[in-house]
């Protein structure tokens, strides 16, 4: 069973898979759930090329579409940037920013991951702000004071329940079949909880804080009725309608 507080989200990073042949997943996801009476929000955030595509399959569906990063300039001399402001006139309604994926193969830094969810927040998007410790740090114990530092680092000022979300993937369990145990990620969330009233008052205490990281049918509901646990970010498993339905229906 789910756990209680926030309104869940689910979402689906397509990440750098996606052409307008999988356009026939999406509407199949949406036609699944077209009778089903959701506890939770749905969206996935494909690839920038086929945002407007999918945009117009979900159209007129409760399937949200997502980008997967964007600029922290509105414009300017950025080649093959996007910025959010584009992503919100392409339908977008959120953005995920910070992804280990960004800070590994980029660079990206918890000041460079703040800038963006903050161009995010202005262009009236919702920032999905990602966190999460590598293998070697959570076994040299380090995860707690990795994720709080992350956390306080990536979090612009101005940030509410409204435009704001967070999602913890463990690195080390991303793409690989890993996962931490149910009182791992219990634990973690519990401490974002706390960090989250610190840092937004009463806002913090109704901000979603999805978890990440080799999610499946097989184990969603026992991650996802996890206390502070409010959804999923999902990887692989949300490129096949089938596969994506098995994790949603933990919200029915």
């Amino acid at each position: 069973m789910a756990s209680e507080g926030p309104r869940p989200l689910v979402a689906g990073n397509w990440k750098m898979n996606g052409s307008v042949a999988m356009l026939k997943e999406p509407r199949l996801l949406a036609a699944m759930l077209k009778d089903v009476k959701l506890k939770a929000d749905v969206m996935v955030c494909p690839p920038a090329v086929i945002l407007r595509r999918v945009k117009s399959v979900l159209k007129g569906t409760r399937i949200k579409v997502g980008g997967q990063d964007c600029h922290w300039n509105p414009l300017g001399a950025h080649t093959g940037d996007i910025s959010a402001e584009m992503l919100k006139e392409a339908g977008c309604s959120a953005v995920i920013v910070g992804h280990s994926e960004r800070r590994t193969n980029h660079g990206e830094t918890d000041e460079i991951v703040a800038s963006k969810a903050k161009a995010a927040q202005r262009a009236g998007l919702v920032a999905i702000i990602c966190i999460g410790e590598t293998l070697e740090e959570r076994k040299a114990g380090k995860t707690l004071d990795v994720v709080a530092r992350q956390l306080k680092a990536s979090l612009p000022e101005g940030s509410t329940a409204a435009n704001t979300v967070i999602a913890y993937e463990p690195v080390w369990a991303i793409g690989t079949g890993l996962t931490p145990t149910t009182a791992e990620v219990a634990e973690v969330h519990g401490l974002i909880r706390k960090e989250l009233g610190q840092l937004m008052g009463g806002e913090g205490g109704q901000t979603r804080i999805l978890y990440g990281g080799s999610v499946k049918a097989s184990n969603a509901a026992e991650l996802m009725g996890q206390p502070h646990v409010n959804g999923a970010l999902v990887g692989g498993a949300s490129l096949k309608a089938a596969d994506f339905l098995g994790i949603i229906k933990v919200y029915t």
